[in-house]
């Protein structure tokens, strides 16, 4: 059994208030039971998080910071015949206009259903087809182009973006690809401005939709799906929205679940994912001596948390 943890904490003075005071006794007594194997840290500025750099690494991903093909993978899961172009995850977002940066809202507060959906991808369709950009639209919040130049361009995971100012992750420009997303971004907004969809959803104060944000960039990748961790996602959404009491309750709730039903596995793994780094924790099979001495020497839940 491997467990992956994304948002297991963050870099945030608040997080590491919460962290020293958050029970998690599931957590405690399977990392004193298990060995730390691996670590892999990077500044928090990169633009792939810990928890992609992770499960990339599981499944035998190759790809830099930022390249690594989540959006084809995502696409062929929505049944898009993505072939041996690059492709890229176009995902409708609304961007809190500040007096000096603009800010991504989480694109699942949007609720957009299909027929609006299907409306806005129409609308700025050709703007990319012109380009010589395949196009294909997979699920309200999904929507996929496809061009051999998009093979290594890297882009800043949604998961980096969400509630931070836009203009520290929009990327280089410097590249042929990258002036012609920014270009095609630009015109999109106009575009979006007038839209009808978006006039229906201004009336009854509904967040419009009103940029979007590329990324997972990458051709195909093959691997194997029997082999790669278990994620629980749940304490993605509270720790984006900075909601530490409901993160803290989330934290609870996967302590007393996943946590638990993992320190029953005789052959555990556990990835830990944080804000900058990913520790992993394996089952050994020490002596009687060498797991007492573990025990007493584990560190503390929060401790290891709080070094992510």
């Amino acid at each position: 059994m491997h467990l992956l943890v994304p948002f297991a904490s963050d870099d945030s003075e608040a997080c590491r208030h919460v962290l020293r005071d958050l029970a998690l006794p599931n957590l405690s007594r399977l990392l004193a039971r298990l060995e730390p194997t691996a670590r892999d840290d990077a500044p928090a500025s990169t633009f792939s998080p810990p928890h992609e750099r992770a499960l990339a690494a599981a499944r035998g991903w190759r790809g830099g910071d930022g390249a690594l093909p989540w959006a084809a993978q995502a696409a062929l899961a929505d049944g898009v015949a993505v072939g041996e172009r690059a492709w890229a995850l176009v995902t409708p977002a609304h961007w809190l206009l500040g007096r000096d940066h603009a800010t991504m809202l989480d694109p699942v507060a949007l609720e957009l259903d299909e027929a609006e959906s299907r409306a806005l991808f129409a609308a700025i369709r050709e703007l990319f087809e012109s380009e010589g950009f395949a196009t294909a639209w997979g699920a309200p919040d999904r929507w996929y182009v496809g061009h051999d130049e998009l093979e290594g361009f890297a882009t800043a995971s949604l998961d980096r973006v969400i509630g931070r100012n836009v203009d520290r992750w929009l990327g280089e420009t410097r590249s042929a690809v990258g002036r012609r997303v920014r270009r095609l971004q630009s015109e999109a907004q106009l575009v979006f401005h007038a839209h009808p969809v978006n006039e229906a959803r201004e009336a009854r104060d509904a967040p419009v939709v009103n940029s979007f944000w590329l990324s997972g960039c990458g051709r195909a990748q093959p691997f194997s799906a029997g082999l790669e961790p278990s994620v629980d996602a749940s304490l993605r959404q509270p720790l984006l929205a900075a909601d530490w009491a409901a993160w803290a309750e989330a934290w609870q709730r996967l302590d007393a679940g996943a946590i638990a039903a993992a320190g029953r596995s005789e052959d555990a793994t556990l990835t830990l994912c944080g804000e900058r780094g990913a520790a992993r924790f394996e089952a050994g099979s020490p002596g009687l001596l060498q797991r007492l001495r573990r025990r007493w020497n584990a560190a503390e839940a929060h401790t290891v948390l709080e070094g992510l």
